[in-house]
C-alpha cells in the first residue's frame, strides 16, 4: 500500500470533519460517489459517524485497520467512528448502500431504541457480514431504498420517518448476523456497559495513560474489580484492550503515514524509541520497521 502523509479524517469522504453533528442521516448508493473516485476510496476515519453499507451486487477488498478484507455481494459491511477503513470496489459492477449516521439518531424512539445500534458496534469487531437469505435482503435493500425516498423527497414527518427506518435497518442487519451467529460463526451479544465506558477513557487517554490505575479511578472502581468485570464482559483484561488501542494506533501510523519510527514512538508516549520497538515486538512477533515493509509502506 501507498504510503501517505495523513491519514484523513473526514464527516463524509472528502468532506471536512464536522464535530458539531447531531441528529444526523445521510444515505446514498455505492456507486454515487465511488464512480467519480475510480472505484477507490483511501483510508480515512470518521470521528462521530456509525456507517453501514450495503453490497448487492459485485464486492472487492476493505482496508480495515491496517489489514486488508475481501468482500462479495451480498453482504454487509459495518463501520462505527474512527475505525480506519477504505474501500477498493469492483469497478462498473458494484453496487448497494452505504448510510452514515450520529449514533444519537435513535434517542428520541424510546429508550430501547438504541439497542439495534448497540448490538450492531459489538458485530462490527468482523466488519464485513455475508447474507445469505434473499427474502430478508430484500427486505433491507426496501428499507435503504425508503431511507434514501424519505431523505430525497424531506415530507412532512421526514425527520421521524428517517429516524424510524434507520432502527429498523440496524434490525435487519442484527437479525441477519444472528442467523449466522447459531451456527457459530458470529457471536451477538449486547456491548456492556462498562467496557463501552473504558473504551470510551482509552479513546481519550491512551496517548499519556496506560495504567489501569487511571482509568479504575475515573470509572470509581477498583483496579482488581475493573479488570474482572471486562474479563468477564469482553474475554480480555482492561490491560490488553488499553495495548490494542496504543498498538491500533501505532499500526496506522506505520501503514497510513510516513513518519519516522521513532516520531511514532514519542507522538504514542513512548520515552525511547527501543521501549516502542519492545512493546511492537512483543505484540506482533515483528519489529515497526518489519511490520511496515510487510505492508507496503
Amino acid at each position: 500500500m501507498a504510503t501517505v502523509t495523513a491519514l484523513p479524517l473526514f464527516h463524509l469522504y472528502g468532506d471536512p470533519p464536522d464535530d458539531q453533528a447531531f441528529d444526523f442521516i445521510h444515505v446514498e448508493n455505492i456507486a454515487s460517489r465511488s464512480s467519480i473516485n475510480e472505484w477507490l476510496i483511501r483510508a480515512h476515519r470518521h470521528r462521530n459517524l456509525f456507517q453501514i453499507l450495503l453490497i448487492e451486487r459485485g464486492g472487492g477488498e476493505m482496508t480495515h485497520e491496517a489489514t486488508t478484507i475481501p468482500f462479495a455481494a451480498p453482504a454487509a459491511i459495518l463501520v462505527p467512528p474512527t475505525v480506519a477503513h477504505g474501500y477498493r470496489f469492483r469497478p462498473d459492477e458494484t453496487d448497494g448502500w452505504v448510510v452514515s449516521f450520529t449514533e444519537d439518531v435513535a434517542a428520541g424512539l424510546g429508550e430501547r431504541s438504541g439497542e439495534p445500534l448497540k448490538r450492531l458496534k459489538a458485530l462490527a469487531a468482523e466488519p464485513v457480514i455475508p447474507l445469505g437469505d434473499t427474502t430478508e435482503i430484500k427486505r433491507l435493500s426496501r428499507l435503504f431504498a425508503d431511507l434514501h425516498e424519505e431523505s430525497f423527497l424531506a415530507r412532512e414527518g421526514y425527520r421521524l420517518a428517517m429516524r424510524g427506518l434507520m432502527v429498523l435497518i440496524a434490525i435487519e442487519v442484527a437479525r441477519l448476523a444472528a442467523s449466522r451467529a447459531r451456527t457459530g460463526v458470529v457471536t451477538l451479544a449486547p456491548a456492556d456497559a462498562t467496557v463501552e465506558a473504558l473504551r470510551r477513557l482509552v479513546e481519550e487517554h491512551f496517548r499519556e495513560q496506560r495504567l489501569i490505575g487511571f482509568y479504575a479511578d475515573k470509572l470509581a472502581i477498583t483496579p482488581d474489580r475493573l479488570n474482572d468485570h471486562v474479563k468477564r464482559a469482553s474475554g480480555v483484561t482492561a490491560g490488553h484492550l488499553i495495548r490494542q488501542r496504543v498498538l491500533t494506533e501505532a499500526k496506522r501510523a506505520l501503514v497510513f503515514t510516513g513518519q519516522a519510527i521513532n516520531e511514532i514512538a514519542f507522538e504514542l508516549g513512548f520515552a525511547d524509541p527501543s521501549h516502542f520497538a519492545r512493546f511492537f515486538r512483543k505484540q506482533t512477533g515483528m519489529t515497526p520497521q518489519a511490520f511496515r515493509e510487510r505492508r507496503g509502506g
